[in-house]
């Protein structure tokens, strides 16, 4: 193999190369244009037609693509803003609803605070009426419990007065 390669490099080191026209070239050279002529509308036009859609539609597909990317930016922004309207909406009607539940509990808190002092001054007024019996009732028997006081200390019957 060796001696094939170098005899195969000297052959191309000689400056004397000749080439050879003959009928066999021109037969090669008929039959590749036939080829060509045959399998030009056959083969190689349709085949540049599919290559030409496929990159009309890739290209149109991009587009499309880029589009549709632009529309969902627009979309998403729309979303954000009319998100932040709804937030800002939310927000405002809590704090109408904080507001109005604070009113409400300072008047219920209003409400009983007044009732608990009504209750307050009721029950110092039954307190105070019950002491005034209690008193009048205790001053009633003052006489005789003094006799009774008197009647043990004496050690002898002693009559109220």
């Amino acid at each position: 193999m060796l001696v094939n390669t170098l005899a195969f490099a000297q052959l191309f080191a000689s400056a004397d190369v000749v080439v050879d026209f003959d009928p066999t070239f021109l037969v090669q050279l008929v039959l590749f244009a036939a080829f060509f002529l045959v399998l030009k509308p056959l083969l190689f036009e349709p085949l540049l037609r599919v290559f030409e859609e496929r990159e009309k539609r890739t290209e149109g597909a991009k587009k499309e693509a880029r589009e549709m990317d632009l529309k969902a930016g627009d979309i998403g922004a729309r979303y954000e803003a009319e998100l932040e309207k709804v937030r800002r909406a939310a927000g405002l009607e809590r704090e109408k609803v904080r507001q109005e539940v604070a009113r409400l509990e300072a008047r219920i808190m209003a409400e009983a605070r007044a009732e608990s002092t009504r209750i307050i001054d009721d029950g110092k007024k039954k307190i105070e009426a019950e002491v005034a019996t209690l008193r009048s009732d205790i001053d009633k028997q003052i006489p005789e419990l003094a006799a009774q006081i008197a009647t043990r200390v004496l050690g002898r019957e002693v009559r109220p007065s």
